[in-house]
């Protein structure tokens, strides 16, 4: 120990143990410059993840003119990702700073179980948007008699109720653990949080994430086809009758295939490696170096901050409500009955 301890500290870093017990598991201790970095930009991003979507939350509720089915999926989205911002990330930065986990195994379990449910569901309500945004586009008649509220209401009831399903099978249950015992790298060292860090655990994840993925990008190739379909034949009838096009469709039209490209592209961004990372571990006995595993598991939490970005600070209305908000204030009845739409 004595040796290691020189080593890392000519590299700037110190090599010591959780806790002063026997089985402690060991942390590496950073510069101070570089812990208070860490500190910083995970700070930053729970920050952000708290705001941004608080900031969706309020302004949903608060107007009355956005209590529409797909403004009801942003809510449940943004409040998915708010609680995540809040009872997850405060704890997981502790953690991915200091290396070591300081809050007792029973609440290791709780913040694992919180952590795995909001982000399931948040990856639940992407794909729902997909197919609301399919709907309105696709079956632009249809759409206002195929999503109502109720429709709008199942598809969150489902986004929450699966999550929390498949994540109390797997976590909770002392059957499921002695059944997967023979799976388990080591029995965990004292001052880990790893209570689903098996060998199985990566291939059971893979399709809870996957599966969202694949649907979102399938419905986006449609969209994106069906928009340019629609905005050619809009073109080609406007020339015909040598008139102006209404270029506000087209723009319509390909605005939201182009919100929905990017937010598959940050969720791919996001999620993709950090999945890929759990199943390679699986195969190859958990290679991945615990500074690379946070990187990747904090890029997973960032999709959580950029959904705010991508689903409602482009749109029109939001950017009237929050101007609304921040002249008159929340708490002005008057405000509530406005039409953003207008």
């Amino acid at each position: 120990m004595s040796s290691a301890q020189g080593t890392s500290a000519e590299e700037g870093t110190l090599v010591t143990s959780c806790y002063e017990a026997n089985g402690s598991c060991y942390r590496t201790l950073h510069p101070f410059g570089v812990q208070v970095a860490m500190y910083l930009a995970c700070a930053l991003g729970t920050l952000i993840t708290v705001l941004g979507n608080l900031l969706v939350v309020v302004i949903i509720f608060h107007f009355k003119a956005l209590h529409t089915p797909t403004n009801l999926l942003l809510l449940s989205l943004a409040l998915a990702d708010l609680l995540l911002g809040v009872t997850v990330l405060p704890f997981s930065t502790i953690r991915s700073v200091e290396g070591c986990w300081y809050f007792g195994d029973d609440f290791c379990r709780l913040h694992t179980f919180l952590d795995t449910i909001f982000c399931l569901t948040s990856i639940f309500h992407l794909c729902f948007i997909s197919i609301d945004r399919h709907c309105a586009i696709c079956n632009p008649l249809l759409y206002p008699t195929k999503f109502t509220i109720r429709v709008a209401s199942i598809y969150i009831g489902v986004g929450w109720a699966v999550p929390v399903a498949y994540t109390s099978v797997f976590l909770y249950p002392k059957a499921t653990a002695e059944r997967w015992s023979h799976f388990l790298r080591d029995m965990p060292c004292l001052g880990s949080c790893q209570p689903l860090f098996n060998k199985i655990w990566g291939w059971l994840n893979f399709p809870a994430f996957f599966f969202p993925c694949l649907v979102m990008i399938v419905l986006y190739i449609k969209i994106f086809t069906v928009a340019n379909k629609q905005a050619r034949l809009i073109n080609n009838m406007c020339r015909s009758i040598r008139s102006q096009p209404p270029v506000g469709a087209s723009k319509s039209e390909r605005k939201a295939a182009k919100t929905l490209g990017v937010a598959v592209g940050v969720y791919l961004l996001c999620w993709l490696p950090f999945t890929i990372d759990t199943m390679v571990n699986s195969i190859l006995d958990f290679i991945t170096p615990p500074v690379l595993f946070n990187i990747l598991v904090w890029f997973a939490y960032f999709n959580s901050a950029c959904n705010p970005l991508i689903y409602v600070f482009s749109y029109h209305w939001f950017r009237k409500a929050v101007k609304l908000v921040v002249t008159h204030g929340i708490f002005c009845s008057r405000t509530s009955t406005i039409d953003l739409y207008q």
